[in-house]
């Protein structure tokens, strides 16, 4: 069992693709102008899996406009989100920060309608109760989070939430915690961003499970639990189900029929 479970935020505990639509929409119109975006809604959210921070997502909702095909952006997100910034004259982290300050203002306008538009993976809620020490290592900003937590009756100090605005990486914040606790579970649902925990020197005995029900693809699932697969990096993930979850962390790791 661990001593501390270390959890994201979007993906894992909150599914806020309907957020995401409507901040980012308002977003894209402040930028380029009015456009019917609805259109492109599903395809969208479709495409979070390629997001790593929200900067990002402004640019995915550019990209479909401008015809890029969802094949394209899955295949080949990193360098069409490069170009795209270049092409249109753009900055990551001015763009992070229009997304933010949308945020805000759409919180200080309408907040029960934006939180309203996130939904809680039930298993994950009643988990957490169950859990002891665990902290949440997200790219979203922590007052954000903790606002949404608090909203579904979860007090959790700001010291326990490594949100964007500190300016680590989520293996840079494992290391920490590494250092306090002997053993410690990791859930992510972004399978890359567990490939580099996996790489990290220091992190080698960290328990990583990718959640099944969070913003990744049919073949990142496979690719974790395929016994065939010659990429070694892979056998030490273990596909998380919500249905698992719900069982209770002793349940996690044991074996399946």
């Amino acid at each position: 069992m661990p001593d501390l479970v270390a959890l994201d935020f979007d993906g894992v505990i909150c599914d806020g693709l309907r957020e995401y639509f409507q901040t980012v929409a308002m977003v894209y119109e402040e930028i380029w102008g009015k456009a019917d975006l609805e259109p492109h809604r599903q395809a969208f959210y479709r495409l979070r899996p390629v997001v790593e921070t929200g900067w990002e997502m402004p640019l995915v909702l550019r990209s479909l406009v401008l015809g890029q095909s969802e094949t394209e952006i899955l295949s080949d997100w990193p360098r069409l989100a490069a170009a795209l910034v270049t092409s249109e004259g753009l900055e990551a982290k001015a763009l992070g920060a229009r997304v933010d300050g949308m945020r805000d203002r759409r919180m200080a306008t309408d907040l029960d309608g934006w939180l309203a538009e996130h939904r809680f993976y039930p298993e994950m809620l009643g988990a957490l109760g169950e859990m002891g020490d665990f902290v949440i290592i997200s790219t979203k900003e922590g007052r954000f989070i903790q606002q949404l937590l608090a909203r579904q009756g979860i007090a959790i100090g700001a010291d326990r939430i490594y949100g964007k605005e500190r300016g680590r990486s989520k293996p840079d914040v494992l290391l920490e915690m590494r250092g306090r606790f002997e053993q410690i579970w990791f859930v992510e649902d972004r399978l890359q961003t567990l490939y580099k925990v996996q790489q990290c020197a220091g992190l080698e005995d960290v328990r990583l499970f990718l959640a099944d029900w969070g913003y990744n693809l049919a073949g990142e699932r496979w690719s974790v639990t395929d016994r065939r697969s010659s990429a070694a990096i892979e056998s030490g993930i273990v596909l998380l189900s919500g249905a698992i979850v719900g069982r209770g962390l002793n349940q996690w790791v044991a074996p399946r029929s």
